[in-house]
């Protein structure tokens, strides 16, 4: 069964802007945010949430999901791209926030990622290894969206 083209980005952060990363096993050293595929008949706020749990152990409901209304189009890496019809070149990416009031541990999904770290937003920013991550992050932590860099 191949993947969704369509898919969700959640940025998990502080009220001071402390950002969880997920370090991926399929690719030690690149870190991101929570990411994943919408699944067939699901409205991505339940997307958000499903892949908050699987990757991170949290239940999205107990904090304030958002629903940034930022959407990226762009190119799947070419080492991704068997997960997806053959036809399938792009992705469709969402973009929420989850507000915890804390950094909290997380449980890693074992055979997604390695690792988590919370770091301050401008250090997360400049870690993940998608450009549509660090604009995400940026764009939460200065509030608006046309905050990416020239």
């Amino acid at each position: 069964m191949y993947k969704t083209s369509v898919s969700v980005l959640v940025v998990i952060h502080t009220p001071d802007m402390q950002v969880l990363l997920l370090e991926r096993a399929d690719h030690p050293g690149y870190w991101q945010s929570v990411t994943g595929s919408q699944n067939q008949g699901e409205k991505l706020s339940q997307t958000a949430v499903r892949e908050v749990a699987e990757e991170t152990g949290l239940d999205a409901a107990r904090y304030r999901l958002t629903d940034c209304k930022i959407c990226n189009e762009y190119e799947i890496y070419e080492e991704w791209r068997w997960r997806y019809a053959p036809e399938v070149t792009h992705n469709t990416e969402h973009v929420f926030a989850l507000l915890l009031p804390n950094a909290v541990p997380v449980s890693v999904a074992a055979r997604e990622h390695l690792n988590f770290v919370w770091l301050p937003w401008r250090e997360a920013a400049e870690k993940v290894f998608s450009p549509s991550n660090a604009d995400a992050i940026r764009i939460l932590a200065l509030g608006r969206k046309d905050s990416r860099p020239s």
